[in-house]
């Protein structure tokens, strides 16, 4: 049995009101010249617009006034949250990396709330996807916890896990345009908090090299940049193709401006759309134009050994995103880092420059005894100084109002929030079977198989799941 279909979006969701694909990241303001920190903010939206939003996620949580930092961390919850501020929560997400960055922000936590423990309960991502809904049912792991957008979100409504957060005062502290994707049935059950771009990791010294300083505006021009590259000696493409969770990522800038609609995965989930139509066979074409430069194996290669060629400069691109900065300094990237999304048309027809997601939901789990404490470490990730302790500790832009970022790398990304970005099209998929079969083809094309082939084999397998 394959899990939720596009079929069965409920009423309301941000794909029937038209957010799948739009780009909600208005233009960045800075600090005066000469400051050393930048805050970014979103501008207020029109009240047509705030009322569409408020539909989604409950008009009350959307006007509740925006809470200051320091807020009032001690108090017990209320609204159905009832219940002392104590006892052993457990928090569960899937960023290891985040580990130490999260551990200071508990120890802050813990000062102001000496009743509460907090365990980070931590599993890789693949994991994470697989097992967290049945972990999460017992309650007894993650009190408070974290989930993908997409299905994993979708599941986790239609088991009843999410606790309604709709009208809590922390919902005020985000950006509204942001946080529709923990939204369901004019409800925000969660809150996205990290707010990543989907797209190639870029080295901009060896891109200088080839001859670029700045990214090629079509395709062609970009085949160009990858030929000069590998002329160079340099490996233009490290791509994880073998680790699924990664190797898909590549995948919602080879779609965004290939597909008739900003819902095409959507409707391939539906049936209305097939992978075997002309605009996703030639985003299947595309990926075999790209096999001379990917490293040799790609189809095989993990995650962290894509990350390793990257970091040791025989890479000049990363084809995952934003969201690994910090690992890669980590592992030991000195230079610069910048993005660069591969525009798939001519520049008259692209529609886009990238892509964005705002993910790792925030939420309490409704069938904890704890909620309480719960939703006051929520409360306490969602003040803005907190945040920005959380983003810049990880290189990773937030959906929380007000943040001020110091991180170079967030500094080197910023340009982004002002460009023309969709929402990763990839997420779309309610149903894992779907996009595994999707996100198959384009890593069985990368191994040799014909376009063709591998779409006529994906397409039987979505007949079957969806």
């Amino acid at each position: 049995m394959g899990r939720l279909s596009a079929e069965s979006s409920p009423p309301g969701s941000a794909e029937q009101l038209g957010f799948v694909g739009v780009r909600t990241i208005p233009p960045m303001t800075s600090h005066p010249k000469g400051a050393t920190r930048m805050t970014y903010h979103l501008p207020a939206l029109s009240r047509r617009r705030l009322l569409a939003l408020g539909g989604l996620a409950g008009a009350a949580g959307f006007l509740t006034a925006c809470a200051g930092p320091g807020g009032e961390e001690n108090a017990s919850a209320s609204g159905g949250f009832d219940g002392p501020v104590e006892g052993e929560l457990s928090f569960a997400h899937w960023r290891a990396e985040d580990k130490e960055v999260f551990a200071g922000i508990i120890a802050d936590f813990v000062k102001k709330n000496p009743k509460v423990t907090v365990r980070q309960d931590i599993s890789p991502s693949n994991d994470y996807q697989s097992t967290a809904l049945q972990k999460l049912r017992g309650g007894s792991i993650g009190d408070a916890f974290t989930a993908f957008r997409g299905a994993q979100f979708t599941d986790i409504a239609t088991a009843g896990v999410w606790a309604d957060l709709t009208g809590q005062d922390l919902v005020g502290r985000y950006e509204p345009a942001l946080v529709t994707a923990g939204a369901q049935n004019g409800k925000q059950l969660g809150l996205p908090y990290q707010l990543v771009f989907n797209m190639p990791v870029s080295n901009p010294e060896l891109l200088a090299k080839a001859g670029y300083a700045e990214a090629p505006k079509d395709w062609d021009g970009f085949l160009a940049l990858a030929d000069a590259l590998k002329r160079k000696g340099i490996t233009p493409i490290a791509w994880p193709g073998g680790d699924a969770a990664n190797a898909g990522q590549l995948l919602n800038v080879m779609v965004v401006n290939n597909a008739p609609s900003d819902d095409a995965l959507a409707k391939v989930q539906s049936g209305e759309l097939k992978v075997t139509d002309d605009w996703f066979l030639t985003v299947l074409r595309q990926y075999a134009q790209l096999r001379p430069y990917f490293q040799a194996g790609a189809t095989g290669t993990g995650n962290e050994a894509a990350q390793q060629l990257f970091v040791q400069q025989k890479a000049a691109l990363l084809a995952t995103g934003s969201f690994q900065a910090a690992a890669l300094r980590k592992l030991g990237a000195t230079f610069p880092l910048d993005l660069l999304a591969p525009i798939t048309t001519s520049a008259d027809k692209a529609r886009y420059e990238g892509v964005f997601n705002a993910t790792f939901i925030l939420g309490v789990n409704a069938k904890s005894t704890r909620k309480g404490a719960a939703l006051a470490w929520l409360r306490h990730l969602s003040d803005p100084a907190v945040a920005g302790v959380y983003a810049n500790g990880t290189a990773q832009h937030v959906t929380v109002k007000g943040v001020e970022y110091t991180n170079a790398d967030l500094k080197a990304f910023a340009p982004w929030l002002a460009r023309k970005t969709a929402l990763a099209p990839r997420f779309q998929f309610t149903n894992l079977d779907v996009r595994g079969a999707v996100e198959n083809a384009a890593v069985q094309v990368v191994g040799g198989t014909a376009p063709e082939q591998a779409a006529e084999a994906a397409q039987r397998v979505i007949d079957q799941k969806r």
